[in-house]
């Protein structure tokens, strides 16, 4: 696997999800080549992460290729350097998430956000859960953080909610 190369690479798988979506394809699986779906496994991102993002894409322009290049970017070093390249075989439980209203010291979201964010930055998302969904952004949007810096603070601080809340609470008064 060439590294230096990977965003050019990414961007073309990314434009290729958003074309094929455009002509109508619904299903992660029918997305990508057999060439394009080992580039990925390779780096560690599921097919569903692309199916959302030109999902999401072509329903409004967000996240967009920025952001999903710099998320799918803070995943695919945590898989290489953490996991040493290999496949979580967890899947998070859906049903065990907190729900969209719960808050933490007076922060929506929060609780629901932090397991997701841990579930992305592993590989162990749902396919029907995306990291940085319309919910995920009205969060970054209200607390002035990018998803990929969220996804960042949650891997420096993995086993530690506390500080990540901290975090949180920080830089949503600097704002």
């Amino acid at each position: 696997m060439k590294n230096y190369d990977f965003t050019a690479k990414f961007r073309a798988v990314y434009d290729h999800a958003v074309a094929q979506y455009t002509k109508g394809v619904r299903s992660a699986a029918l997305l990508f080549d057999a060439t394009q779906s080992a580039f990925l496994a390779a780096n560690g991102i599921p097919a569903q992460s692309l199916y959302d993002y030109a999902e999401d894409h072509v329903g409004g322009g967000e996240p967009g290729y920025d952001n999903a290049l710099t998320i799918e970017t803070v995943r695919r070093s945590y898989f290489l350097n953490v996991q040493g390249g290999k496949p979580s075989t967890v899947l998070l439980d859906e049903s065990k998430m907190p729900g969209k209203t719960e808050a933490v010291r007076g922060i929506e979201w929060l609780p629901r956000i932090i397991p997701k964010a841990k579930a992305k930055l592993r590989g162990e998302l749902p396919a029907s859960l995306m990291y940085c969904c319309g919910g995920d952004r009205r969060f970054f949007k209200a607390h002035d953080i990018l998803p990929s810096e969220f996804l960042g603070m949650v891997w420096r601080h993995e086993h530690d909610d506390a500080a990540i809340v901290d975090w949180v609470i920080k830089h949503s008064a600097a704002k």
